[in-house]
């Protein structure tokens, strides 16, 4: 462990202490409010929990734990992940359910980059060891399609696509109810959860985020909803849609029946990112990927149509 003095700077005045000591020291906020919740973070003598305030010119002092190891990369062939293309500065895949996206701590199971060494696929240096290539992410529990940079100026100019929100990114959701209207935009703020750390929420003062929708079909519980994201925040579509009151069928985390969730036979979200358009990295072309419905949900939207 390592202690450091750290006077508030005037740009993070008024934050929480999870939010600007996060930005702060680059660590994650996760991890930030892990210290406050063990003693290790004090503000002007005081200690300090992860949702006070930060004061410009007040003094923080924080004990920080050694850097853990970096975490291998394990080759591994991913079942059921398939490649849509490959080609010198870019692979697009579609996703299977179960999967994360890289390495992390605690997570044990299949892994993007994981698999795509097992392919013998070599793909960009740049970023996180663990996460080298990765340009964007979905959730473990989120099927679909996504990209990863091969070359390193595949990865720059991605990052800053994504970034700069010039990526078309398209799911398809079914979600509980009939949303009105059936066409719309959800302009609502998300940020951690305040009691539970594990999710997101719709909070004031949490980073913008903005979601088109559509609902292409419904049925008599439900509404198979096209969406555009225009910001790319963690759990988005599902924190969103459960604000609505109409939560991602199957998601229980969100607020889901679990009582549909086991009718349709989902043990997770119907969320399915379906679509993904960009500029190409090498010339610039626009170039579009589509991914195909696995198996689960395409049998959960079977049943909803059957009873229509």
């Amino acid at each position: 462990m390592s202690a450091r003095m750290l006077p508030v700077p005037d740009g993070l005045d008024g934050m929480r202490v999870d939010a600007g000591l996060a930005k702060l020291l680059g660590l994650s906020r996760t991890v930030v409010a892990e210290l406050a919740e063990s003693g290790e973070i004090f503000l002007d003598g005081r200690p300090a929990g992860k949702s006070d305030r930060l004061s410009a010119g007040g003094l923080l002092e924080v004990t920080l734990p050694d850097p853990a190891s970096a975490i291998e990369v394990v080759a591994e062939p991913v079942e059921g992940m398939k490649i849509l293309h490959d080609d010198d500065d870019i692979v697009v895949i579609a996703k299977p359910v179960g999967v994360a996206v890289h390495p992390s701590p605690g997570w044990t199971g299949p892994t993007v980059v994981g698999g795509l060494a097992a392919a013998g696929l070599r793909i960009a240096t740049s970023g996180a060891a663990e996460r080298q290539g990765v340009v964007h992410r979905l959730d473990a529990g989120t099927t679909g399609v996504m990209v990863v940079a091969k070359s390193e100026h595949a990865y720059t100019v991605l990052k800053r696509a994504f970034k700069e929100r010039t990526v078309d990114k398209g799911y398809h959701a079914i979600v509980q109810g009939h949303p009105d209207p059936t066409r719309g935009t959800i302009d609502a703020p998300i940020d951690r959860h305040p009691r539970h750390d594990y999710k997101f929420a719709v909070v004031q003062g949490g980073r913008p985020s903005v979601t088109h929708y559509e609902v292409v079909e419904a049925f008599r519980a439900a509404s198979l909803a096209k969406i555009k994201l225009e910001t790319g925040r963690t759990h988005q579509i599902r924190v969103h849609f459960s604000a609505l009151k109409h939560p991602c069928v199957g998601d229980l985390t969100y607020g889901a029946d679990p009582v549909l969730a086991r009718k349709l036979g989902l043990s997770r979200q119907w969320l399915h990112a379906k679509t993904l358009g960009f500029a190409h990295p090498s010339d610039g072309r626009w170039v579009e990927f589509e991914s195909e419905y696995p198996d689960d949900l395409a049998n959960a939207l079977r049943i909803l149509q059957d009873e229509n």
